[in-house]
């Protein structure tokens, strides 16, 4: 029998006995732990479990005993197991429209398996986009990080959302957010990273007149643009080339690399061992 898989993520105030309560919990319903992953900052506690299953489990049942669980030792707790082959996707962004137009454009000619179910950005900038793909598009436009952060988690929830692609998102998201959707949070970032990490790569590029200029689609985690790498891809500079014409480029090459590795997702070659990204064999 092939096993079933459960990913689950608990997120809450850190204090002493959750981890044993949600392992054995697990044992407890004849579960197998492959992964554990736990993170304390600043009091707030994540971890993320993923327990297999080789006989047969009631899937209903077990959500609902975890989520007594889950109230009984006062954490958030959320489980995730794919049952459809079509993952449903949100696609959070600003105002840079090339990512989201190219990922778009794949969907269109059914080269994503996926279904795009919501658009999120921070402001409407992109509606017109989403309109015309005919794509709920929802503006979150707080100000307070944290709030809006609550919001999409939602949105998130209401979409039954398996993958969340950020298409120039130009917002970093808290642990309280990365922590409940790991390994399942794709970013792309202008630089190869870990050069140039953070804001204005491609400025810090042509200052320091590299040669070569790289995009890297990436997993996010709670640390900043150091996440376990997907894909990357680069271009050669010319000493002459502007600022702009390597922005130019590089944008291009952002969409390309960002869409290849959302599909490699989509299509479960990917798995993350000890903070690298490994293609599965087929």
């Amino acid at each position: 029998m092939k096993k079933t898989v459960i990913g689950i993520t608990v997120v809450g105030k850190d204090r002493e006995g959750i981890v044993a309560a949600f392992t054995n919990f697990v044992f407890e319903n004849g579960g197998n732990i492959e992964k554990v992953n736990q993170n304390v900052v600043k009091g707030l506690f994540g971890m993320y479990l993923e327990a297999s299953f080789t006989k047969m489990v009631n899937v209903k049942k077990f959500d609902s005993g975890i989520q007594l669980l889950s109230k009984k030792e006062k954490m958030d707790v959320s489980t995730h197991h794919e049952t459809n082959s079509e993952k449903n996707i949100a696609i959070l962004v600003t105002k840079e429209p090339r990512c989201l137009e190219t990922i778009l454009d794949a969907a269109k000619k059914k080269s994503l398996k996926g279904c795009i179910s919501v658009i999120i950005g921070t402001e409407k900038t992109l509606e017109p986009i989403a309109k015309k793909a005919k794509i709920p598009f929802i503006t979150i436009s707080e100000s307070n990080q944290e709030k809006a952060e609550e919001k999409i988690l939602e949105i998130c929830k209401k979409y039954e959302i398996d993958l969340i692609v950020l298409a120039r998102y130009m917002k970093i998201l808290s642990p309280n957010f990365v922590w409940r959707y790991p390994n399942r949070i794709i970013n792309i970032h202008p630089s190869l990273l870990p050069a140039f990490p953070g804001a204005l790569a491609y400025a810090q590029a042509f200052e320091r007149g590299t040669k070569i200029v790289g995009v890297t689609a990436h997993y996010v985690t709670e640390n900043l643009d150091q996440g376990p790498i997907i894909f990357q891809d680069s271009f050669k500079v010319d000493p002459d080339d502007s600022l702009e014409e390597i922005k130019s480029e590089g944008q291009k090459l952002e969409a390309d690399t960002l869409l290849k590795a959302t599909k490699m997702h989509l299509e479960n070659k990917l798995e993350v061992r000890w903070r690298k990204v490994h293609v599965k064999s087929k």
